[in-house]
């Protein structure tokens, strides 16, 4: 049994979810560290299709209990939807728990948020508008409010005046917008208290104590490497790192806990919002892998940038998140195709670069450069035998181990929990 980290491997919407809740069955523990509501994991089976956007996808196993880490920003309307929506279709929940630290998102947060998007206007960054930058921004200025507030009104309303005070005070002043009344908000967070107070608790210690007792916990990441704040491509990132090492400070973990770092990507790019994405296809092959897979966003239903696989991106995702092996998905999404394409390289003023650059505005400006390989003519939906997978599979898989420098464990052939090859790389030489 072991700590297993699972992060996105590029710019989130990897699979995540179907991973988790493929893994989440010989699990005791899952843990979602990281992010907001701002992510959505698509699950699909027996109960139905699912788009999680706090929960952690093994609450569909009764022996699993199900934390929303401290790492994580919590809006309690929409956390109270999802329970509503799990409990409707006959999923227990009587194993979630909540961290008493984890921030809460308030209604000044999401006015903020789409405030100074209108205010950037062409410069907009994308956000999904749900408020996690400003919440994030007030866990580091020591203004936010945490779950635990909830708890005591007395605590609850002296945090909620002070921190109102100064949103008041920008809403008005900066962005000219009305006062939002302290009443108001006050009643509002009372009641999400109610409901949610037999789920609020301290649970790093429940985390430390399963981890020791040699149990199987899995700690569930947001959106990807790529939009991590310090080495995605700022200052199109999120606000809370989805790196494999935030999922020791999101969960109440040290560093040596994890025990295996599983990064999801899929065999292609995609991309949500602004910001630059090397591989991007405004042709109709992007279009048509968009339709074929559905990439809309779980979340906002935005439809995704599509490109194919960046490799320089991949590689260097898998350095900072130290991945141990990797989770392919959408491989199917390929089937029909007379070839695929691999970035290897950029190409920026006329010299090659494989290393990802630091700067957003360089990475804006450089040209893939590609390696084309043979497609199959085939459907792969459904296999679950590495051995039966088409030759041209095999050689792509291949292709992107030896670019990637990480062994492919998972390799998803459609979306049901079911469609899944698990392999061992080192016996299928």
């Amino acid at each position: 049994m072991a700590v297993i980290a699972v992060v996105g491997g590029q710019w989130g919407d990897e699979g995540k979810g179907k991973i988790i809740d493929l893994l989440a069955e010989k699990a005791k523990i899952v843990v979602r560290f990281s992010g907001g509501d701002n992510a959505g994991h698509t699950v699909i089976n027996p109960y139905g299709e699912f788009r999680l956007h706090l929960v952690p996808s093994g609450i569909f196993y009764p022996q699993v209990t199900c934390i929303i880490g401290n790492g994580v920003a919590i809006n309690p309307a929409v956390l109270l939807e999802e329970i509503d929506d799990l409990q409707s279709h006959g999923v227990g929940i009587s194993r979630l728990f909540i961290s008493d630290r984890a921030h809460l998102i308030m209604p000044y947060h999401i006015l903020l948020d789409r405030l100074e998007e209108e205010r950037r206007s062409k410069g907009a960054l994308g956000t999904t508008l749900r408020g996690i930058g400003p919440v994030f921004a007030d866990k580091v200025a020591r203004v936010g409010i945490r779950t635990g507030d909830l708890l005591d009104r007395d605590i609850f309303l002296s945090r909620l005046k002070s921190a109102l005070e100064l949103k008041n005070i920008i809403l008005t002043k900066v962005y000219q917008a009305p006062l939002l009344r302290l009443e108001e908000i006050y009643q509002q967070y009372c009641h999400y208290g109610e409901r949610l107070m037999p789920f609020i608790r301290e649970t790093s210690s429940i985390i430390r104590e399963a981890a020791t007792r040699g149990e199987t916990v899995l700690l569930e990441g947001a959106q990807g490497a790529l939009l991590d704040p310090d080495f995605g491509t700022y200052p199109y990132v999120t606000s809370s790192s989805p790196l494999a090492g935030a999922s020791c400070i999101g969960a109440g973990l040290g560093p040596r806990g994890i025990d295996r770092v599983l990064g999801i990507f899929k065999a292609y790019n995609t991309r949500v919002g602004a910001g630059p994405m090397p591989t991007e296809l405004k042709t109709k092959i992007g279009n048509l892998i968009r339709e074929k897979a559905r990439e809309y966003g779980a979340t906002t239903g935005r439809p995704r940038r599509c490109g194919w696989f960046d490799a320089v991106a991949g590689r260097f995702s898998v350095q900072i998140n130290g991945l141990s092996d990797i989770a392919l998905t959408h491989l199917d999404i390929y089937d029909g195709f007379p070839s695929v394409k691999i970035c290897t390289a950029y190409r920026f003023k006329g010299e090659a670069l494989t290393s990802f650059p630091s700067d957003a505005v360089v990475l804006e400006k450089c040209q893939p450069v590609y390696e084309e390989l043979e497609g199959w003519q085939e459907s792969i939906s459904g296999i679950r035998n590495f051995r039966k997978l088409p030759a041209q599979a095999h050689k792509y898989l291949s292709r992107l181990e030896d670019l990637l420098s990480c062994p492919i464990s998972l390799v998803s052939t459609g979306p049901d929990r079911r469609q899944i090859i698990e392999r061992n790389p080192k016996s299928e030489v």
